[in-house]
């Protein structure tokens, strides 16, 4: 085990941790980081069912609020969150790895990719869409996963959110990250039953590729 790893607290959570309070929980950890109390943290969670709005929200894009809408801060626009679909928050200290936000961003969404692959899914990031991608059973591309990060003091919070087995139809009530032109599916609409922990072991298994890209040259000099 190297020494990125030994300094990262994993942390799973069995039952769903409200957003409000997840919110304040890493808010308090990022500034910990930041004075140097603190590990880095990974924290795999799942939430009541809740519609998160990012710093690009627009307010027409909030079709339906049948579920209570939360300002999360992070970059983006509407996030659906809910049982069934795993988040993982991801709360490291750049200033120690490379000060690259973007770089940051292409990691994380390589290892959600890298672990969607052990469960026989191809996925990928388009560079002109937010999100992890998927082809549906329909054929038609859809999102899979959703990517959403804030950096404060140079230690990010928020992360990804994988759908796993979430009711779909929660998603109507907003225009998912902005893009109405496509859909949302999920692991369980493409015929794969995958649990919680199945999904948290395989992402740990996926950690020192993860853990390698951020310390790249090569992902460091990314555009």
């Amino acid at each position: 085990m190297n020494e990125n790893t030994r300094r990262i607290e994993w942390r799973h959570a069995h039952d769903p941790v409200p957003y409000r309070a997840a919110l304040a929980e890493q808010t308090a950890r990022n500034q910990a980081i930041a004075r140097g109390e603190a590990a880095e943290l990974i924290w795999l969670l799942e939430h009541p069912p809740v519609y998160t709005a990012g710093t690009s929200a627009a307010s027409a894009e909030l079709l339906d609020p049948r579920f209570e809408v939360v300002e999360s801060g992070r970059g983006g626009r509407y996030t659906y969150h809910g049982p069934g679909q795993r988040v993982g928050y991801v709360l490291f200290d750049l200033s120690q790895r490379g000060r690259d936000v973007r770089c940051f961003v292409h990691a994380l969404e390589g290892w959600v990719i890298a672990t969607l692959a052990r469960f026989g899914v191809e996925a990928w990031a388009a560079p002109e869409r937010i999100g992890i991608w998927t082809r549906d059973i329909e054929g038609g591309e859809a999102k899979i996963g959703a990517i959403g990060v804030r950096v404060r003091r140079w230690v990010t919070m928020h992360g990804f959110a994988v759908n796993l087995a979430p009711n779909l139809a929660h998603f109507s009530g907003i225009v998912p990250c902005g893009i109405a032109e496509y859909g949302v599916t999920s692991l369980a609409r493409l015929g794969l039953a995958v649990s919680p922990r199945e999904w948290d072991e395989a992402l740990r298994a996926e950690a020192e590729s993860f853990l390698r890209a951020l310390q790249s040259a090569e992902l460091r000099s990314c555009a």
